[in-house]
């Protein structure tokens, strides 16, 4: 996995890159009440805003950690925006981006890095 210091996780499964929040971020944002997500089939920019996060604290965006298209989102989150909560590292996902340039992962942090940043 890699992170961003935007509080994102990156997961290569395959040519895809599945993309979330760390429990770090949802810990700051406190209960998530909605999500809105990118559309399927998306061209994105990297650092362009693709998502919006609503919480009892503060509303925030996520930004797109890659050029890329959006081939998958998690179409729970919208029923239950509370599973970035739960399983934000899992179950708790936002998208799924095919990059147009995998080497752009190659900027971001590993989990030790990561959490040093965070301590």
């Amino acid at each position: 996995m890699k992170f961003t210091e935007e509080h994102e996780w990156l997961r290569a499964e395959g040519d895809v890159i599945v993309v979330g929040i760390t429990e770090h971020a949802t810990t700051q944002l406190g209960d998530i009440v909605f999500v809105e997500l990118p559309e399927v089939g998306a061209d994105v920019a990297k650092d362009e805003e693709i998502v919006v996060i609503e919480s009892v604290k503060a509303a925030s965006d996520i930004m797109a950690p890659l050029d890329g298209e959006i081939v998958a989102v998690n179409e729970a989150l919208a029923d239950n925006p509370a599973l970035a909560n739960e399983d934000a590292m899992g179950e708790g996902w936002f998208f799924k981006i095919k990059p147009s340039d995998p080497s752009q992962m190659d900027v971001y942090m590993d989990e030790a890095a990561y959490k040093a940043m965070i301590d």
